[in-house]
Order: C-alpha cells, then structure tokens, then sequence
C-alpha cells in the first residue's frame, strides 16, 4: 500500500523520510513529481494541495491533513469521498499554547509600548495591572483551545472560552452558542481566536463583534489575537477598529490573503503583530509519527482518530 505526501510551498523530503524511518517497507511517494502508478496509493498526507491530486487516485482510501486546520482540503471541489483525519498532535497543540500565551503576556505587559519607547530612548514606566485583573476569551475550545486556555490560566489570568457547543473545562468558565456570545465579549479584554474555518466562522470577527468587547478593561482597551484562521477575520473592520481606538492592538498570524501583501495596512500599523502563520507550525517529525501510528492502527482495527466530520468541517 503506497503513500504520497502531496503538500504544496513545503518540501516533501523530510516528510517522506520519516514515514520510511516509522513505516518501513512502505513504498513513499511525493506530489507533483514522483507519484507513479496512482492505482497503488491508498493513504495520501496532504496540505493544499489540489483535489484533482488526489481524485486521481482511484483507490485512496484515508486523507491525513498536515496541518491543524482541513479548510483546505474541505474548501476544494472534487475532493475525493473518503475520510479526512485532522492533526491532534502534542507537539503542534504545545506550539500553539506557546504562541498564544506569548501574545497575552505581550500585551498584558505593554511590550508594543515599551519597544516604541526604546526606539525613542525614552526611560519610563508604565502602570502595570495584576494578571488577575485581565479577561482573556479563547474562542474555539477544541484541544488547541483547551490547551491554550490552560496554560492562560496557569499564569492567573481570569480565563473564558466559547464554542458553538457547549463544553465543560475545570477552572474554565465556558459559554456556548449564539445567545451566550454576548456575555463572553462584554467578559473579554483580549480576545483570542482559535476556531477552525467553516461557513459559520467565515467573517465571524467583524466591527459588531469587535464593538461588544469589554472597554473598561485593566488594560485601557480591547486586544485582538488570531491564531485560527485568516478567513474567520474581517479584515476592513479590523484596520477601522485599531484606528479609531475600538481596538487597542491585535496579534495576527493569519489572514484573508496569504502571504499578506506588501500593502497591507498591518504592516505599518505599531499596534499589530505580525507573523507568517507559525503560531504552530507542524513538524514533519512529530506529525508523520502521529500518521504513521494512525495507519497502523487502522489497519489493525479499521478505525480511524480524528475523522473530520464534513458536516461540521471539523
């Protein structure tokens, strides 16, 4: 049974090397050059790229996607009718938390602040609030969520997460669904995204979102953080938001158009961060281990973890 690792902008090499380390024997193929004979390939290891890869192999039987997120696999017309299993993988949720709790102290610390009055050679010091003090609301309380409100809350922050169902997290105080999304935004001063792109999450972070955050936090104003996806953000009303002071800042590792264009607004704005998507960038390691693990035991058994339910998109 034959693997391809059909992924497009990263070099398939350390990929297919592994899985021949963790799968020996195995016959390891890669996309767009080295496919061979598509009727032997069952299992394909894909990110972006294109459905028509893919509907070319008539007898694929499982899509493993590389990345934490299956949009874009899911988004793709003539995506072949088999299971999808999405990436829960220790070494991408711990980069995760990484990330995020590094822009919640980023802020909560004042760091844009303090970098603009280095670049002044201005000594000063700011008022600085208890970590008690600050709300910090996680939307997306799946296990990258989870693990990321955890590791908030570990530092003393009062921690919220919201989901569009509902979810139980010691020491989390969770709020679910559409007549609950008020209350988790009026609760928020640093909000931070972690939802997977659907049709339901698409332009979810919009002005009359952003609006209903709390404005009389410890931190003299609302934050923005997004790690999720770039799709889930409106980016027009983000731009209007960190002008007229309804934001305060924003931490943005992904947007509506990747790579972000040269002239976009966030580039000069000082009260962004910006970072190439790598808030958790996947690890050809760890994650061809997880899928290696995954075939075996499916073909032991004919059961498959993390399956993404195409109803959901998730």
């Amino acid at each position: 049974m034959s693997l391809l690792v059909a992924v497009k902008g990263w070099d398939p090499a350390p990929w297919a090397t592994r899985l021949s380390v963790r799968l020996p024997g195995r016959d390891i193929r890669t996309w767009p050059d080295a496919i061979g004979e598509a009727s032997d390939i069952r299992y394909a290891l894909a990110w972006k790229a294109p459905a028509e890869a893919l509907s070319a192999c008539p007898n694929l039987e499982v899509i493993f996607s590389l990345g934490a997120g299956v949009d874009h696999l899911l988004a793709q017309p003539g995506l072949p009718s088999v299971p999808v299993v999405r990436v829960v993988d220790p070494d991408l949720t711990a980069r995760m938390a990484e990330w995020v709790v590094l822009q919640v102290l980023l802020h909560h610390r004042q760091h844009l602040a303090y970098a603009a009055q280095q670049r002044e050679r201005v000594w000063r010091d700011l008022p600085q609030p208890a970590a008690r003090s600050v709300r910090v609301g996680i939307m997306g309380l799946g296990v990258l969520g989870e693990r990321a409100a955890r590791a908030v809350a570990d530092l003393g922050f009062d921690v919220a997460g919201w989901a569009r169902g509902r979810k139980q997290i010691e020491g989390i105080a969770c709020y679910a669904g559409e007549e609950e999304m008020d209350a988790f935004l009026q609760r928020t001063d640093i909000l931070v995204n972690l939802l997977p792109l659907t049709p339901q999450t698409t332009g979810l972070v919009n002005r009359q979102v952003l609006s209903r955050l709390a404005s009389d936090g410890a931190l003299g104003g609302p934050v923005f953080v997004n790690a999720g996806r770039g799709g889930s953000q409106v980016e027009e009303d983000l731009v209007a938001a960190l002008r007229d002071g309804t934001l305060k800042a924003a931490s943005l590792d992904v947007f509506e158009t990747e790579p972000l264009p040269a002239t976009s607004p966030f580039w000069q704005m000082e009260n962004v961060v910006v970072s190439p998507h790598v808030a958790a960038d996947s690890d050809p390691e760890a994650i061809s281990d997880y899928v290696a693990e995954q075939i075996l035991a499916y073909e032991a058994t004919g059961v498959l973890c993390n399956r993404v339910d195409p109803g959901t998109g998730y």
